[in-house]
């Protein structure tokens, strides 16, 4: 067992793209709005994953000077964690967090109009004070909407970045284009061809072209452009 701010390398997720044997510690992310399994703490990813900084020394200097954004908001926690679809600018480098083939986390290159928004997924919705609906997404944002029918569990919206306001809405169904994050296809993009709904405690399942999955391994992304995310052939 390790600190609260700490995390043995033996123990790190399958989906941390880091050799297990080299030290004994690394960092672990501050509870946030990703699972453990779905993101990195900045100090990883600056120092060990894209090789920006020799230590973590470096990247709290990095971090003071405030050339580190995620979402497009100054960061100076080196335990943030930047998960899938998060935005993260280095100075004028931006990177966006998708999985590979192998369910590892990576920060893809995109280009500077690419950075000012990204896709979350609708987890679920609630009704507020006024009579409002507030959608509760992937990355533990919520935000409000007048239109409680159009949002539903499984579709996603696009929202600008930093404002977070909903730029478009991607529902999802027949057709969707969705970028898969679990199961043997993870890290691909493919089209739902069905939607099947379960009438037991059993997960609702999703057909694609030649293969199905839970609805949980599907992230709908419509037709927005994720760079080094391929279309499932």
């Amino acid at each position: 067992m390790g600190s609260s701010s700490h995390l043995k390398r033996l123990a790190i997720p399958r989906s941390w793209p880091l050799p297990r044997k080299t030290t004994i510690w690394v960092t672990r992310p501050r509870a946030g709005a990703h699972t453990l399994e779905r993101c990195m703490p900045v100090n990883i990813i600056v120092r060990d994953v894209l090789g920006l900084a020799h230590s973590t020394r470096e990247v709290r200097r990095i971090l003071h000077d405030g050339l580190v954004k995620v979402d497009g908001r100054v960061v100076k926690d080196t335990r943030r964690g930047v998960g899938i679809m998060d935005v993260l600018t280095l100075g004028e480098e931006n990177f966006r967090c998708v999985l590979d083939t192998k369910g590892r986390l990576r920060y893809r290159p995109i280009p500077p109009e690419d950075a000012s928004w990204k896709v979350c997924r609708i987890e679920g919705k609630s009704t507020i004070k006024g009579g409002k609906t507030q959608i509760h997404l992937h990355d533990g944002r919520n935000i409000i909407t007048d239109d409680a029918v159009e949002h539903k569990s499984g579709d996603s919206v696009k929202i600008s970045l930093p404002e977070q306001e909903i730029m478009e809405h991607i529902k999802f169904g027949e057709g969707t284009r969705c970028m898969l994050i679990g199961g043997i296809h993870v890290g691909k993009l493919a089209d739902v061809t069905n939607f099947i709904v379960k009438r037991s405690s059993l997960p609702n399942e999703v057909e694609f072209d030649g293969f199905s999955t839970i609805t949980n391994n599907a992230f709908t992304v419509g037709n927005c452009s994720l760079p080094g995310v391929e279309v499932n052939q």
